[in-house]
């Protein structure tokens, strides 16, 4: 729990830093969009699939590399790094409770962006759960204020997609789809 507080700490000072302008002046893009889905099973069966090591299973590409735990496990604290095209972000999960269906990553892409990942599963039946995921970003230089926005209105149309691949991981339990996916 420790190493959980020390790194949202340095992540958020971090944040904090990068978003002090040396003139003042400069404003940095914030967006939050969210989107949300229905899954026909139930919510111990869906929530753990969001985290990090599991979603392996449905998404396509996603291949986090652990720092913490080792061998990687899903759990509160967990700390992992994600390659962005030329840049790696490094991730912390800080809040991994699949059986409150409450999951929750941040995110920091160096001198461009901080990412909060909040997702929240909450039963509709015995065999179906109402998910959402809430994407907020910020800019941390305004250089990348234009990327952040755009990147922002992609994460709104997410959920048909991420749909699809976990109800096609769910039918076929071998993780063998080729579902779109994005972070």
């Amino acid at each position: 729990m420790r190493l959980v507080i020390l790194l949202i700490v340095f992540t958020f000072a971090l944040v904090a830093g990068a978003a002090q302008s040396p003139a003042g002046d400069s404003t940095f893009a914030h967006v939050s969009h969210s989107f949300e889905f229905t899954i026909s099973a139930p919510l111990a069966t869906v929530a753990p699939l969001f985290g990090a090591d599991r979603e392996r299973l449905w998404a396509e590409g996603w291949n986090p590399q652990f720092v913490y735990p080792q061998p990687a496990q899903d759990q509160s604290g967990a700390v992992f790094t994600v390659r962005h095209g030329d840049n790696a972000s490094t991730w912390v999960n800080s809040i991994y409770e699949p059986e409150n269906g409450h999951i929750q990553y941040v995110y920091v892409v160096p001198q461009a962006m901080a990412v909060l990942i909040d997702i929240r599963l909450s039963p509709q039946s015995a065999s179906a759960c109402h998910v959402k995921v809430t994407y907020e970003r910020t800019a941390l230089s305004p250089e990348f204020n234009t990327h952040v926005q755009h990147q922002g209105e992609a994460d709104a149309q997410y959920g048909p997609h991420w749909q699809h691949a976990i109800e096609s991981y769910l039918k076929t339990k071998t993780g063998e789809t080729k579902p779109a996916s994005s972070h």
